[in-house]
C-alpha cells in the first residue's frame, strides 16, 4: 500500500549481491529517492505487494530463478512499474529479449554512479510525462477538480463495491425524474454521493439543497419545504420560498428521512407526485421541477411494518436504491482515505507528513470504524496534531473502541445488536454525558447519537447530563 505521500520516485533494487543492494540504497536516499532493497525473488515481491513502486533495478542473474522471468511477471502483475535491468554476463540477445519484455533501460555491471543516474533520470521523466498524462485524464473524467470541491472525492473510496455505486450514481445522474433512496451506516458517505449524483447531471449548475430531517423542529419543517406567506404564524414576517420551491430545475436531498413527521409524509408524496406545492398559509399552487434523494440509517421496510414510516412514500422515494456498505466491510479503501486525509489535513494544519508507518493501515484494517468515513477522518486530523515529527506512528492512533472480529457479515451484524449500546454508554461515561464531545468521539452527528440513545433505552437525565 502506497504510503508516500510527496510524490517522490519509489525504486526497489533486486540484487542477490547484498553489498550492491546497501550501496544502491544509500546512493538513492542521498539523491531524493524512496529506496527499498531485496535480495531474493520472495522479498522482492513481498515488497511490490505491500508498497507502490515505480522503478525497479532487476538483475538478470538471481539464485534459483532467471531475471528476465521476473521481468515477466513484475510487467504483468504491475504494468505501470518501469524496469532497469543489470547484469555483469550480460549480452546482446539478453538486452534485446529484456527490453521486448517491457525493460526500460539495461546497464551493465560494473556500473559506475554516473551510469545508474543517467539510467534513472532518463526514467525519472518518463515517469513524470506519465503522472502528468493520468493528471491530465483526471481532469477530463467524470470527477473533474470542480466537482471534486464540491463533493469532496477523497470521502468515496477505491474499493470494488464503491466502484460499482460511483457506476450506479453515474446511470442516475442521466435521469432527471428518478428518485433515489441512498442506504447506509452514519458517516459512509450518503451526502456524498447524493451530491455526486447532482453534479454528474445535466441540472449541475442548479440548486442542490440539503436538509436533515432531525435537525428542525416539527413546528418548522413544513414551512422549511414549503415555504410561507408573509403573517401565516407568529414570526413569518416575509414571504419565504421553501425547499422544494428553490430547488426547483435542481436537486433535494432529504437526510434521516426515517425521522420526517408521520403527519408531513403524506404531504411531501403529493409534492413529489404532483410537481406542485403550496406555501403555509397560502391558496397559490406553485408548480416545481426537481429529483428527490433521499437517505437514512435505518430500515424503512421495518417502520412501515411498524406504522412509523407510510409504505407509499417508500415505494416513491425507492425507484433507485443505492446501498453503500460500512467501511468495515470494505477495509481496502482505508489506506487511500487515510492518505487523502493526511494530504488535506497537512495542509490545513501546516505540518508536513511524509510517511505513514505499516503499523497504522494493518491496525487501521483491524477496527470496527463505528463512525465509518467520517471517524476515520477525525482520527486522521487527530493523529497529525498529536504526531511528532514527519511521520505518522500507530501511536499517533488510539484506538479504544473494539477490534473487528469475524467475518464481514458476522462482523457487521454482531457488532451493531451486540456492542453498540456498550460503546455508547462507555463514550457518555468518559465524556461525562456531553452529547456534542461524544458523537464527535464516535465519528456521529449528536442528532444520530440521540436516536441511538432512544433506541437503546439510554436515559441520561438521571446522571445529570449536559447537551
Amino acid at each position: 500500500m502506497d504510503n508516500n505521500l510527496v510524490g517522490q520516485i519509489r525504486v526497489l533494487t533486486l540484487d542477490d549481491e547484498i553489498d550492491f543492494t546497501n550501496e544502491i540504497n544509500v546512493y538513492l536516499q542521498n539523491s531524493g529517492f524512496i529506496a527499498f532493497s531485496a535480495n531474493t525473488p520472495e522479498d522482492g515481491f513481498a515488497i511490490l505487494k505491500k508498497n507502490i513502486i515505480d522503478l525497479l533495478i532487476l538483475d538478470v542473474r538471481l539464485p534459483g530463478t532467471n531475471g528476465l522471468d521476473i521481468l515477466k511477471i513484475v510487467k504483468s502483475l504491475y504494468p505501470d512499474i518501469e524496469v532497469i535491468m543489470v547484469s555483469a554476463h550480460g549480452d546482446m540477445d539478453t538486452v534485446i529479449e529484456s527490453i521486448r519484455l517491457g525493460a526500460f533501460d539495461y546497464l551493465r555491471k560494473p556500473m559506475r554512479y554516473i551510469d545508474i543516474q543517467i539510467a534513472i533520470e532518463r526514467t525519472r521523466k518518463y515517469l513524470q510525462m506519465q503522472r502528468q498524462l493520468v493528471r491530465a485524464e483526471e481532469k477530463y473524467s467524470l470527477i473533474t477538480s470542480d466537482m471534486e470541491s464540491k463533493i469532496g472525492r477523497h470521502c468515496i473510496g477505491k474499493s470494488t463495491e464503491i466502484i460499482n455505486i460511483y457506476e450506479l450514481a453515474k446511470k442516475a445522474s442521466q435521469y432527471q425524474d428518478i428518485s433515489v433512496l441512498i442506504t447506509g451506516e452514519s458517516g459512509t458517505g450518503k451526502e456524498i454521493f447524493a451530491r455526486l449524483i447532482h453534479f454528474m447531471s445535466e441540472q449541475k449548475d442548479n440548486f442542490f439543497g440539503a436538509i436533515n430531517c432531525s435537525a428542525i423542529s416539527d413546528s418548522l419543517i413544513e414551512s422549511e419545504f414549503f415555504g410561507h406567506k408573509k403573517g401565516s404564524f407568529t414570526g413569518a414576517i416575509a414571504d419565504k420560498k421553501g425547499l422544494f420551491e428553490i430547488c426547483n430545475n435542481g436537486t433535494l436531498f432529504l437526510d434521516e428521512i426515517a425521522d420526517m413527521p408521520l403527519n408531513l409524509q403524506s404531504k411531501i408524496l403529493r409534492a413529489i407526485e404532483e410537481r406542485t406545492i403550496t406555501r403555509v398559509g397560502d391558496t397559490k399552487p406553485i408548480q416545481t421541477k426537481f429529483r428527490l434523494i433521499a437517505a437514512t440509517n435505518c430500515d424503512l421496510q421495518k417502520l412501515v411494518d411498524e406504522k412509523k414510516f407510510r409504505l407509499d412514500l417508500l415505494h416513491r422515494l425507492n425507484t433507485l436504491h443505492i446501498h453503500i456498505p460500512p467501511l468495515r466491510e470494505r477495509t481496502e479503501d482505508i489506506a487511500p482515505l487515510l492518505i487523502d486525509f493526511t494530504e488535506e489535513f497537512s495542509v490545513k494544519i501546516n505540518k508536513k507528513i511524509d510517511f505513514i508507518s505499516d503499523e497504522v493501515f494493518e491496525s487501521l484494517e483491524k477496527y470496527s470504524f463505528p463512525g465509518n468515513i467520517r471517524e476515520l477522518r477525525n482520527l486522521a486530523e487527530r493523529a497529525i496534531i498529536l504526531s511528532e515529527g514527519n511521520s505518522l506512528k500507530v501511536e499517533d492512533f488510539p484506538l479504544q473502541i473494539h477490534q473487528k472480529t469475524g467475518t464481514k457479515k458476522e462482523s457487521a451484524t454482531n457488532y451493531l445488536n451486540n456492542n453498540e449500546m456498550d460503546i455508547i454508554r462507555k463514550e457518555l461515561e468518559n465524556n461525562n454525558y456531553n452529547q456534542v464531545i461524544t458523537a464527535e468521539v464516535l465519528g456521529i452527528s449528536r442528532y444520530a447519537l440521540i436516536r441511538k440513545m432512544k433506541k437503546y433505552n439510554i436515559d441520561i437525565e438521571k446522571k445529570e447530563a449536559r447537551i
